[in-house]
């Protein structure tokens, strides 16, 4: 048997494991703030399938991916998930600079038998992570990302980060002193949001 989760197929084994990292959140968000208490009875599908869309514009081999700003474990974990029978082989690296929150990531990833790990640092000077993927969501304006994706993302890699109704305003910002190679793909969640795939990401600014 097999469902849907923002657009990607999954089988009812990888649907229970979301549905047991959901409660996991659920459990901790009452203790630390993983994402905002309102938004609890609507977690399936304003923070699971919103990070699980974004499997689908992954690179068919991928062996290296980072998240960064990882919070709650969206986008993170969730993908960490869907790999674990899409793509076993993908090692997921974790980047938050919370203790709350990386023991939070720690004890899902260590629950749900997942093949990532958390670095406990800040983005901007966390070691080099040379990964095929970067990911990040609602972490900051584009502009501001460019320098954090670019330290962590190889040469060949692709950025996966999920923008919401400003994303063109924030992609005019960003070619002030970045080029790169840009596709838009529309949310399954956010009618406004963008999912946005940047290759080729390099400096041109002073």
């Amino acid at each position: 048997m097999s469902c849907q989760v923002g657009g990607v197929n999954v089988s009812r084994e990888t649907f229970e494991r979301l549905e047991d990292f959901s409660a996991l959140v659920s459990k901790w968000t009452q203790k630390i703030n993983l994402i905002s208490p309102s938004t609890l009875p609507e977690i399936w599908e304003r923070h699971v399938s919103d990070s699980a869309q974004l499997y689908r514009f992954s690179p068919d081999i991928v062996e290296k991916w980072v998240d960064i700003g990882s919070g709650g474990g969206f986008p993170g974990i969730v993908v960490a998930i869907l790999a674990k029978e899409k793509s076993p082989r993908t090692v997921f690296t974790l980047i938050e600079s919370d203790q709350r929150k990386v023991t939070f990531l720690r004890t899902a990833a260590r629950e749900l038998g997942l093949n990532a790990h958390v670095l406990s640092d800040r983005i901007e000077s966390a070691t080099r992570q040379q990964a095929n993927v970067v990911s990040a969501r609602a972490l900051t304006a584009l502009s501001s990302m460019m320098p954090l994706v670019q330290r962590h993302l190889k040469s060949t890699g692709t950025a996966l980060l999920h923008k919401g109704k400003r994303y063109a305003t924030e992609v005019a910002d960003a070619r002030d002193s970045w080029r790169f190679d840009l596709e838009e793909h529309r949310s399954l969640t956010d009618p406004e949001g963008r999912i946005l795939a940047i290759r080729n990401l390099r400096c041109v600014g002073p």
